[in-house]
């Protein structure tokens, strides 16, 4: 833990963040009482979001149907005609 009174902490502010960065504790004095505590912050990572994409997919109405290239290896009632 490093403990700094306020005007070495202005004097050295940017060393003391990479400390905070680097896990460790940095706490803020003034008189030799401690004031703050300087931590750093964790950025939650976003999780997937619910319909993200609705309006912009589309899938089209025979996405399902069999494809016509393979319809030498169908059952003759799965055929469908070409349209």
């Amino acid at each position: 833990m490093k403990r700094v009174n306020v005007a070495e902490a202005k004097a050295r502010l940017s060393a003391l963040i990479d400390a905070a960065l680097a896990g460790e504790e940095v706490v803020i004095a003034r008189r030799n009482k401690p004031v703050a505590q300087l931590t750093a912050v964790r950025v939650k990572k976003r999780g997937p979001q619910f319909g993200a994409f609705k309006g912009r997919i589309r899938i089209a109405p025979d996405f399902d149907e069999p494809l016509e290239d393979f319809a030498a290896y169908m059952p003759a009632a799965r055929r469908r005609r070409k349209r």
